[in-house]
């Protein structure tokens, strides 16, 4: 299992707030047969949208992040509860590129840059609240550090880092770090805090050698006063339901059902957040067909 910590520094003036989260990129890879560059590109973002979910205040509330870049890779949606359950696929899963000019995997490539960031939080309400921001370089932690800024007002330090077995593309590290500066914090603390940037982006290889995700975090910032608040587990968990992929059939109404009996007899739905498959046999249409009736 993963786990989220969140903690205050330089005397209660900056929030900030990380995960560590192999095991969420793993299974991940595993359940859509990721390539390595799609399995950094869909690993970040589920380390950032599992961290953004930890805010939310009610048991039942959603948040959704969905990146559409423009890159080959396709669209990204990714969806995470407050308890550190996250669920997300990648449209073209597949996809494989060669390194980019610094040896890495070209992430920025795949997922492009010439589109939208957009963060849907169901909280309930009659409407959810969406926010939306241009993207700026698809490496996916600079976007949602623009995402923050532009659509929340909200400063922010964002890493995202997945590290990925050149060889047999195993998941070796994931880490994500959000830092935000209090309205009331020191310009020399954020000069400061921004001076450790080159730091934080050893965060993921700091937790592939097998340093636990508090140490690291000291070791980044060492010399600030830090003290953690909270710790949570997380893990990749997907929801769907037989009874819920009944209801979106229902929803379909009685011609697209009738027209499913008619000609294919049956139904096979694919949950694109696990891959898991559902089948419906043509009688069970038919009962879904009576009750869209009585709906109507």
């Amino acid at each position: 299992m993963g786990r989220i910590v969140r903690g205050l520094m330089a005397n209660d003036t900056v929030k900030l707030m990380a995960i560590t989260g192999k095991d969420i990129c793993e299974t991940a890879r595993e359940l859509h047969g990721l390539s390595r560059v799609c399995t950094a590109a869909l690993g970040r973002s589920l380390l950032i949208t599992d961290m953004m979910g930890a805010q939310l205040k009610g048991e039942n509330d959603k948040l959704t992040t969905i990146i559409k870049g423009g890159g080959p890779a396709g669209n990204i949606v990714c969806t995470a509860d407050n308890r550190g359950h996250v669920k997300g696929y990648i449209e073209n899963p597949k996809l494989e590129l060669p390194l980019n000019d610094s040896g890495k995997l070209d992430v920025s490539m795949a997922v492009g840059w010439f589109g939208e960031l957009t963060v849907v939080r169901d909280l309930g309400l009659k409407e959810p609240y969406v926010g939306k921001s241009n993207m700026v370089s698809g490496e996916i932690a600079e976007d949602f550090a623009q995402y923050f800024t532009v659509s929340e007002q909200q400063p922010s330090m964002v890493y995202l880092g997945v590290r990925v077995d050149p060889h047999d593309g195993k998941v070796r590290a994931g880490g994500g770090l959000i830092v935000q500066p209090m309205p009331f914090c020191p310009d020399d603390v954020i000069d400061n805090i921004q001076d450790r940037v080159p730091m934080v982006k050893m965060l993921a290889g700091m937790l592939d050698d097998g340093i636990e995700l508090e140490a690291s975090l000291k070791k980044i910032f060492d010399g600030i006063d830090m003290t953690f608040t909270e710790t949570m587990e997380t893990g990749f968990r997907c929801d769907c339901t037989r009874e819920r992929l009944e209801r979106v059939l229902i929803s379909l109404g009685r011609d697209e059902l009738s027209d499913m009996i008619e000609k294919e007899h049956g139904a096979e739905l694919t949950c694109h957040f696990c891959n898991k498959k559902y089948s419906f046999s043509e009688a069970e249409l038919k009962g879904l067909l009576e009750e869209a009736g009585k709906a109507q």
